[in-house]
């Protein structure tokens, strides 16, 4: 039996546990690379018969997938798995918005004016139900196309219809504008009625918010790449 003269510690001894190496090699060139991973962290050893030397497991080995994470190692993966859930979300949602769009069952448009402010800011995504299909009312908030004396399109406009009717042309104001709409347009000008507004998105798909955001993206993404790797 080896006394305790003999032993090596491993790793600071705590109030409820103490590991050490005892007892000798017969090979003078022997190592052991020993791992101890807890919620609490990881520690490693590189065993020799002449000493006990911290060290790193990554330096030696690839660690198993099944290995106990670290709190780092975990913090990583939530931070990692809630970008991928909003990558997917959104993918999700644009893949969406495409095949309805494409369809025709139904429209969407960004809008880019405080016209139609509280209810509708700039930046938010009006989805439309088009038109015959959805007749346009009282009180709606409808999409038209607005033109000049010569019939060519001047933009589309999403304002709430407050008079008139589909053979004389609509009245139609923003909420937030001071006068009603100059031109009033008849059923034929009107694309669809606004059924739900999703806010805020819409100015991440402006284009210069693309170019800003792409390449951030890419960047948080090697940043956690790298810290994932490191850990």
């Amino acid at each position: 039996m080896t006394s305790e003269v003999n032993r090596r510690p491993l790793f600071e001894a705590t109030s409820t546990e103490e590991m050490w190496v005892e007892g000798q090699s017969q090979y003078a060139d022997s190592k052991v690379l020993l791992t101890i991973s807890n919620a609490n962290g990881e520690k490693t050893v590189l065993i020799t018969p002449t000493e006990v030397t911290p060290t790193k497991s990554k330096l030696f080995v690839q660690a198993p997938p099944e290995r106990i994470a670290t709190p780092a190692q975990a913090r990583n993966n939530k931070i990692n798995n809630a970008i991928k859930f909003l990558g997917y979300a959104l993918s999700g949602i644009l893949i969406s918005f495409s095949v309805l769009s494409a369809s025709g069952f139904v429209k969407a448009r960004i809008v880019l004016t405080g016209s139609m402010e509280p209810v509708i800011n700039p930046g938010d995504i009006v989805l439309l139900a088009p038109t015959p299909r959805t007749q346009p009312e009282l009180g709606d908030i409808a999409a038209y196309t607005a033109r000049r004396f010569s019939g060519e399109s001047v933009g589309v406009f999403t304002h709430r219809i407050i008079g008139g009717d589909p053979i004389n042309g609509f009245l139609m104001k923003g909420d937030n504008n001071p006068t009603p709409d100059v031109q009033k347009p008849k059923a034929e000008d009107i694309s669809g009625v606004v059924f739900f507004v999703i806010p805020w998105i819409g100015k991440l798909l402006a284009p210069k918010m693309l170019m800003i955001l792409i390449p951030v993206g890419v960047g948080i993404w090697l940043i956690i790449d790298t810290l994932t790797g490191d850990s």
